[in-house]
């Protein structure tokens, strides 16, 4: 784990703190500059709650951090199987990171089954905490362990600790009065508290929220505040954990401001209350509980204070119907939804882009096709919110890089989605939804105006002189049609899918208007106004690696590695999908080589192939999980030498 230590300077002054304890009769105490843990076990272990509270005390500290939860698509996976293993890894730095990190420091197994499954993403001199007491043949067989990996030799590469985490929880816990099947249920607070002691982890925060938590079972709190405690008292008195670790806060990574840890469905959920109080207008979302963006449904129920009313509908197409008539009474209006719903919600999103109402659909995408992978990413619905309806039906497609980013990019779309009245697609993933890392609380002067103009009154003169409401005259630069409210005396209109005539909005059939309205409606997407893309090209360099969406992480991991070793690559990354920055044709054409790294098949270089005929090379992977930095600076170093 010397690879962790910044500096040699920072090495000394650690082994001089180790020093200085070492003479008081204390442990040694060693700084690191980074640390990656995994916690592992069952479903029903707790070890996502484990790694959420942990990520937690980790972001109060001060600490960058970025984290990756994975778990099982069922409620509660079979006991002790390998398809049941459920884990939460965080990577911490007292610098800026910007990935979950590739392979884990330290692996807290809670059984055979959880061991089996990760160690494989382990270094040799990783630390292994394993509870012990749930290596009983029968365990060990039901994962193919012939003969116990604690005791065979299989694990002498690494640092290992064996503890009776269910032994010592329940024995912390015997003046409670729990049956031992209760009181076994908190030996995740038990593994909690000793990393909460090994790292220097802040303990105040956990103990306030598992008073609030089990409010109304004070006993059951207490219980569990006292497996903490005991937890935390084991690595500070047990021989076997001679050392303890510290990493400093990231006080450097940082600008000035106050700060939370944030995932990115949070993170989405507040930006669609934030831009529904700038536009001032009230917030609706019509949604279907669907993994992984149920998250969102459920934080928005909460915030009835801030004028969001959420309607939990009967299916895909309800929530999405719902919203749409949401959007024509003059609301800002969400549907959420992964990949299957977006394939149900497609004629009402078609329905949508023909009545040119302001709509957002937010797809978190995860893996495929059909029911796939529920709980693991993937970045293979770009094609389909492009082109997944029938008729031309153009759509914008903005996509956030990070899970604080998700704040920025639900702004984003609802500005365009408010300003040139048409349906957007916001496009997360499971990677961005669940993941977490800390987050700038804007002031409220940095947020952008949404301010919208209702239509009030007639706007069109006809050659008699009269006064009349024209539903499709549209705005001169942006091509939007009015917005009118119904109930609003003269502004009674037509709606429905049928083909409008311009202008009227009456019903047509005729060839040239179809042809007219068609393009216009492309129109009005190809002109909407987006940054354009900013390149990162500090040597001049002859390849370009290109992403969107969540791989900005992994992707600017691999660029830094690269530079580091002397390598000269330039990065730049879309958030802008559809429409594409207009500079993006010339940036492309700069570069001898353009690569994509995509969690597809290939989708954007597609895309980038097809209009601006650049020989894109795609690097692509399709296995449920965030490529790894290691992986893609090796791609990346291939591309620049061949």
């Amino acid at each position: 784990m010397t690879s962790q230590v910044s500096s040699p300077a920072e090495q000394a002054d650690g082994a001089v703190v180790g020093e200085q304890r070492k003479a008081a009769g204390t442990k040694d105490v060693r700084r690191l500059d980074r640390v990656i843990i995994r916690f592992a076990g069952d479903s029903g272990d707790g070890m996502q709650l484990t790694g959420d509270r942990f990520t937690s005390e980790t972001a109060s500290f001060g600490n960058d951090l970025s984290t990756l939860p994975n778990f099982p698509a069922e409620i509660r996976a079979p006991a002790g199987t390998l398809p049941g293993v459920s884990s939460f890894q965080l990577h911490f730095a007292d610098h800026d990171i910007l990935t979950p990190g590739d392979a884990p420091n330290v692996l807290v197994a809670m059984n055979p089954a959880a061991l089996k499954a990760n160690i494989g993403d382990l270094p040799r001199g990783a630390e292994i905490i394993v509870n012990t007491d749930e290596f009983t043949k029968r365990a060990m067989a039901k994962v193919g362990y012939d003969a116990s990996p604690l005791q065979d030799g299989s694990l002498d590469g690494y640092h290992l600790h064996p503890v009776p985490l269910t032994t010592l929880t329940v024995e912390a816990l015997k003046e409670f009065d729990l049956s031992r099947k209760e009181a076994e249920r908190s030996k995740n607070m038990f593994a909690l508290g000793l990393l909460s002691w090994m790292y220097h982890r802040p303990t105040e925060g956990t103990e306030k929220f598992l008073r609030k938590k089990f409010a109304k079972k004070p006993d059951i709190a207490a219980a569990n505040i006292a497996a903490f405690r005991a937890g935390w008292n084991f690595g500070e008195t047990t021989e076997d954990f001679a050392v303890s670790y510290e990493v400093v806060p990231a006080t450097k990574a940082f600008p000035v401001g106050t700060y939370r840890n944030i995932s990115g469905n949070l993170a989405l959920a507040y930006g669609l209350i934030a831009a529904s109080r700038q536009a001032d207008l009230p917030l609706y979302l019509g949604s279907y509980p669907i993994t992984p963006a149920s998250d969102i449904l459920h934080e928005l129920s909460r915030h009835k204070n801030f004028g969001v009313r959420t309607f939990q509908a009967e299916d895909e197409i309800a929530g999405i119907g719902a919203a749409l008539g949401a959007a024509f009474g003059g609301s800002l209006a969400v549907t959420t939804t992964s990949g299957p719903g977006v394939a149900l919600k497609s004629e009402t999103i078609g329905l949508a882009v023909s009545l040119e109402l302001p709509l957002l659909v937010v797809d978190i995408q995860r893996g495929g096709p059909s029911t796939g992978l529920p709980t693991k990413t993937e970045q293979a619905d770009l094609l389909q919110a492009m082109y997944g309806r029938n008729g031309e039906a153009p759509v914008p497609v903005v996509a956030p890089r990070t899970p604080a980013d998700c704040f920025d990019a639900a702004l984003d779309a609802a500005r365009i989605a408010l300003t040139y009245r048409t349906p957007v697609f916001l496009l997360s993933d499971g990677y961005l939804a669940n993941g977490s890392e800390p987050w700038r609380i804007p002031e409220l002067d940095e947020l952008p105006d949404l301010t919208v103009q209702f239509a009030q009154g007639p706007n069109h003169t006809l050659a008699d002189g009269t006064e009349v409401f024209r539903p499709y005259k549209r705005d001169a630069k942006t091509l939007a049609r009015p917005w009118a409210v119904p109930g609003t005396p003269g502004l009674e209109h037509r709606i429905g899918g049928i083909e409008k005539q311009d202008g009227t909005g009456n019903i047509s059939y005729d060839p040239a208007n179809h042809d007219f309205m068609v393009r216009t409606r492309q129109a009005k997407v190809d002109g909407i106004e987006v940054p354009d893309v900013e390149v990162d090209d500090p040597t001049g360099a002859r390849t370009l690696v290109l992403g969107w969406g969540s791989t900005y992480g992994p992707i600017t991991a691999a660029v830094r590695r690269l530079r580091a070793a002397g390598e000269s690559i330039a990065q730049a990354h879309l958030r802008h999908l559809n429409p594409f920055p207009k500079n993006l044709g010339a940036v492309l054409q700069a570069y001898d080589k353009v690569v994509i790294p995509e969690m597809n098949l290939g989708q954007l270089a597609t895309l980038v192939r097809a209009k601006y005929l650049v020989d894109a090379h795609s690097y692509n992977q399709v296995n449920g999980m965030p490529f790894k930095a290691e992986q893609l600076a090796t791609a990346l170093k291939e591309a620049i030498d061949g």
